[in-house]
């Protein structure tokens, strides 16, 4: 198990991305391949609980043995599988949060230490846009289509500081690796963090 290097709890990697059931069998291989780097690095990985390529995280990370945590927009699971058509079989933990789609994307973000955005469209935007106001530790796995085209214009256009940091890669391996590596290093330092965790800076 990968600890955070102050509370010792598991780091919590969130994948955002697409949940439509629409992708290109090499962008699936892609998310399949992120899901497993996470979990072979001892991480637990967050889904929004939905289909599409988030999923496909979640197959790859099971794959490895992982530990995988969904935040559903569901009520109960009756709601999950039914209204949202959205699998449920392959989480250790299912949270029901009751807030549709648009409400569950705070919870997904304030619950993940890393966010990683693949493919994505709209609601993708909106979970890179609160990481990014929330200064969360970001990673963009480029050529999975979507928002990834063009979110480092979307970023250059930003001109705010939030302490957000934004790490671009086109392999899930490599990506995965340089996220923790930042995570974990002691010039990191995430707002979220209460002050007695925040590192001290270099001499």
């Amino acid at each position: 198990m990968t600890q955070d290097p102050f509370t010792g709890t598991q780091i919590r990697i969130g994948v955002m991305g697409s949940a439509a059931l629409d992708f290109e069998n090499r962008v699936a291989k892609a998310c399949r391949r992120l899901g497993r780097a996470i979990a072979q690095h001892g991480c637990c990985l967050l889904t929004g609980a939905c289909p599409g390529l988030p999923h496909e995280a979640v197959l790859g990370a099971k794959e490895a043995g992982g530990h995988v945590i969904g935040i559903s927009p569901a009520l109960n699971l009756k709601e999950h599988i039914e209204t949202f058509t959205s699998p449920y079989e392959q989480y250790d933990v299912l949270i029901y949060t009751g807030l549709g789609l648009m409400g569950r994307e705070l919870i997904n973000i304030r619950s993940s230490d890393i966010v990683v955005v693949i493919g994505g469209r709209c609601g993708t935007l909106g979970e890179f846009s609160i990481a990014y106001e929330e200064g969360k530790l970001i990673g963009v796995l480029t050529g999975t289509g979507g928002i990834t085209a063009v979110l480092s214009d979307v970023e250059r256009s930003l001109g705010k500081s939030t302490g957000a940091q934004v790490l671009y890669e086109t392999g899930p391996e490599q990506l995965t690796a340089k996220l923790i590596e930042r995570y974990k290093s002691e010039s990191y330092n995430c707002p979220c963090q209460p002050s007695k965790c925040q590192r001290e800076p270099a001499a």
